[in-house]
Formats: structure tokens, sequence, C-alpha cells
């Protein structure tokens, strides 16, 4: 499906699977709206795609996703420029080996990889649901299904784990999906989750060299690693396919549908976690008429 006329978000933009998702819906002559905290990357991809033939509005945004003030600047910026969303790929995150809090006092990886989606997903709701086929596409991972119990979404520092840390997040971003699906029926707008699977980018970047090298080495020892444009092609895949127009609340691997774990299928969790974001991010009825979606 060309996507000419359609407008697109993308997280985590600026490299890896985002910057190749990018490239990939931008040769489909959408509109993109790129979002990074590395200003000179991301200014580099969108004049990148303004050179391709047919190429449709290209904006970069700046924004530290972990920090609240600026997921709610960015969404009102976004909402000044588009009346509708079509597309909005949930694609940024991070894996820090050391526990940190974001500005907002919250564990930076839960809050960067869950808190900030959830956030601007329903900040953008409003637009969304003037798409005629709307679609959400967050991406989670197989690290979710590592996660056998829930007693805290947000790890202290004496408890931190950063392999607990990052499953609790990418669980938490399949619950999301599920709910918010529930939520959106009947009204065009999808939900859907995708674990990309292990993928030669940046991504551990930030831990370190060693750390960086041995997250790459592990998939590729269980022949899993891929580079950046088969997930992005996957992503715009399930951006664009007409077949998936309908298909709301699924789990895919890449592009093949497959199964998320039994804890990330338990609507009570789900139910849970969605009252506990709301709380979070201190989200209330003066979101406006997207409200009636989101409230507990």
């Amino acid at each position: 499906m060309l996507m000419k006329d359609r407008n697109c978000v993308i997280t985590g933009a600026t490299s890896g699977i985002g910057r190749a998702t990018a490239l990939v819906l931008g040769a489909k002559g959408a509109n993109l709206v790129l979002i990074g905290r590395n200003e000179q990357a991301g200014h580099r991809v969108a004049a990148r795609i303004r050179r391709m033939p047919g190429a449709g509005e290209i904006t970069f945004l700046r924004a530290d996703l972990s920090a609240q003030r600026q997921v709610r600047d960015l969404a009102a910026s976004i909402r000044e420029q588009f009346h509708r969303i079509d597309v909005l790929v949930n694609n940024a995150g991070a894996r820090f080996d050391e526990y940190g809090a974001t500005v907002d006092g919250l564990e930076r990886t839960f809050a960067t990889n869950h808190l900030s989606h959830f956030l601007l997903a329903c900040l953008l709701l409003e637009p969304l649901l003037q798409s005629q086929q709307g679609r959400i596409i967050s991406i989670s991972s197989s690290a979710h299904h590592a996660v056998r119990q829930v007693n805290t979404w947000m790890l202290g520092p004496e408890t931190y784990d950063r392999r607990q840390a990052y499953g609790l997040s990418k669980l938490a971003n399949v619950l999301f999906s599920v709910e918010l699906a529930r939520r959106l029926q009947g009204t065009g707008v999808t939900a859907n989750t995708m674990d990309p699977g292990g993928v030669a980018s940046n991504f551990a970047r930030n831990n370190g060299l060693k750390s960086w090298l041995r997250h790459l080495l592990a998939h590729a020892r269980h022949h899993e690693l891929v580079r950046p444009v088969r997930a992005g092609e996957a992503i715009a895949h399930l951006a664009t396919a007409g077949e998936l127009g309908t298909v709301s609340g699924a789990h895919f691997r890449r592009p093949e549908p497959t199964t998320a774990s039994p804890l990330a299928q338990d609507p009570q969790l789900g139910r849970e976690l969605w009252r506990q974001s709301l709380r979070w991010t201190s989200l209330d009825e003066r979101i406006g008429p997207a409200w009636k979606f989101i409230s507990p």
C-alpha cells in the first residue's frame, strides 16, 4: 500500500529499527514525524528521506521521552501540525545496566520503554481517531516471556536487575497494547505489538562497548541477528498491509503472528497496569474527548 497523504509518527527514528522504518515508509510517500534525542542524526535522516522521489512532508522533532514534560510538549507540537494521524510507531526503547531515575523520579527503563509511549499514545489518541484506519504499533521483545510474575513494575536501587527491568517494560508494552485494543473496539483504530528479534543496531550501546557486543553476540550465537532493514520492513508491513486493517490486540514476531506470554494476555493485570499508568502520568479528563477511551 502506498502511503501518500498518510501521516506517520515514529519514535526512536534516528538510528536502528526506527530509522529503517522511516526509510521504508518514506519511500512509500508517507508524511513522517521523526522523533529522537540526537538532533544531528534526526536531521540527517529527514534530509535523506526528503531526497526520495515522491517523498511526503518530513519533520524531525527532538525529545527525550523519559521526561514526561517533553512528551507532552512533543504531542502538542504534533497535534499543531496534523489534525489526523494514521500510524503511530512506538519504537524508542533502552536497556540500562545500572539503576537510574528520570527527572520525574521514576525508574528509567520502565519510564522510557512503557510510560513514555503510554502517555504519547493517549495524548495523540484524538488525531488517531480521525483516521479511517489508524494503527498503533508498539515494539516489544521476547524478553517479556522471562517475567513469571509481577510484584512491582518499577524496581528500586536495591533490587534492580537489568534483565528483569527490561523484561517488565516489554511485558508492559504488550499488556498496554492488548488493553488499548479492547478499549478501541469499533473505532477503526487498531493496536498491536511486534517483537523484532535480534537486530544489529546500537541498542544497549549506552551501557558501553562490552555490554553492546555481548548483546549482539548472544543473538548471533542463536542465528537470530538481522539487519535493521528487516525489522523496519516488518513494522512497515504492519503499518500498511490491507489485510491487517482490522487486526487488533495481536502480537507479531517480525511480520508473522505469534503468541505473547500467558502473563501478557492477563486482562486483570492489563487493567491494573492501565490504572497505575494513569497515576504515574497524571492523565485525567483534561485530555479532552479521548478521555472516554482512556479513563480507568
